[in-house]
């Protein structure tokens, strides 16, 4: 199974570089041969099936589907739908802002991607594509060369509906996110980092409008408890970062991205985790905390409830009170172990390799292949 996405995966890494390195990792141990690879036009001498990963890059995933229906591969698409519509119009500022509230989302995210190759040096031939093409007309055209999505949530394939009404004749299995059960397993007693202090406020997330992160620093002026950031700040959003920065009373640290394996030590030191982004698919960062035993706060916008119930608290993006108000319960709240119980129960990689084989069956028995 060769398993691709955007030619920026490991360069400008996120949510989907994760789910990729996991899913490839749970496939591996399941016995199924799973290669990444964010070529647009690979040889798939060797490979039974193609699966993309975030329909947001269609420019890509375009060459990349392509590439595999001409040479007669069964292709599958995690599109890891987002719907960034309330963070454009009512939180992001500047010209992207103002453009934001007077273009539909297509446009807008037509635009964001063409800033991207431009200042970040992004170009490539799908570029070309979207020029002659546009961006709606790609994403159609990945969703109709593949067999099955795998959507990560019942709400992200109902979102995805909704906003591509083409998708609704497609057949699809939910794939759900999850933690690597060995490193975020049952939180052991242990040291926290050196100076931590174990009843923290903590937050893991690439730094930027969309995360939320301002809010947070001013959600958190006033309180008794310090503040933690982990997370480096996305390529065009320097200037909020300068601003998160500015913002920080003496109880914030910020602290630069960690790989995984440096992450459950500051799980472990926080009595909150906060993921208060104005749209999240899941927030992997939440589910890990979770598993690690803190508390939960998170963002109303996307597909959280699915997965957390009503074993989190919600907060409305972009608000300091409803965020501040959040804060203050989750934190003076009993920690809810049968949360930690239920993630590493139902949202571990290879559970979720298991449904990925399912689809993965689906689609080659659409092409009269064998998984």
């Amino acid at each position: 199974m060769l398993l691709q996405s955007r030619t920026t995966l490991f360069s400008v890494p996120g949510g989907d570089t994760v789910q990729m390195r996991q899913t490839a990792a749970a496939l591996e141990r399941a016995g199924c041969h799973a290669t990444i690879s964010t070529e647009l036009e690979p040889d798939l001498t060797g490979y039974d099936l193609v699966h993309l990963f975030n329909l947001t890059r269609p420019q890509e995933l375009y060459l990349q589907a392509r590439n595999a229906r001409r040479r007669g591969r069964a292709l599958v698409l995690s599109p890891i739908y987002v719907s960034y519509r309330d963070y454009e119009r009512c939180a992001r500022g500047g010209v992207a802002g103002w453009l934001a509230r007077r273009l539909g989302p297509g446009k807008v995210e037509y635009l964001k991607i063409l800033a991207r190759a431009l200042r970040n040096s992004e170009l490539n031939r799908g570029t070309a594509h979207l020029l002659l093409k546009g961006y709606g007309t790609l994403q159609r055209r990945v969703v109709e060369l593949a067999g099955v999505l795998l959507p990560n949530s019942e709400s992200e394939m109902a979102r995805a509906r909704l906003d591509l009404p083409y998708l609704r004749l497609k057949p699809y299995v939910v794939v759900p996110n999850a933690v690597d059960h060995e490193l975020f397993g049952p939180p052991p007693v242990g040291a926290a980092p050196n100076g931590e202090d174990r009843r923290c406020v903590l937050s893991v997330a690439r730094i930027d409008g969309l995360k939320g992160q301002l809010t947070l620093v001013r959600a958190m002026k006033g309180l008794p408890w310090p503040l933690v950031l982990i997370g480096k700040p996305a390529p065009n959003h320097l200037a909020y970062f300068e601003q998160v920065k500015r913002e920080a009373g003496p109880n914030v640290r910020i602290i630069g991205e960690l790989n995984h394996a440096g992450l459950p030590p500051y799980y472990r030191a926080a009595k909150v985790h906060v993921l208060a982004s104005w749209m999240e698919t899941t927030g992997l960062s939440s589910l890990e905390a979770g598993a690690q035993g803190c508390n939960l706060v998170i963002t109303d916008r996307g597909d959280t409830r699915e997965y957390f119930g009503d074993q989190a608290y919600y907060c409305e993006p972009g608000s300091v009170a409803s965020l501040r108000e959040a804060i203050i319960k989750a934190y003076e709240a009993p920690s809810d172990p049968l949360l930690s119980e239920r993630i590493l129960e139902h949202y571990t990689w290879d559970r979720a390799a298991q449904r990925t084989l399912e689809g993965y069956r689906l689609a080659l028995d659409q092409g009269g292949l064998s998984c």
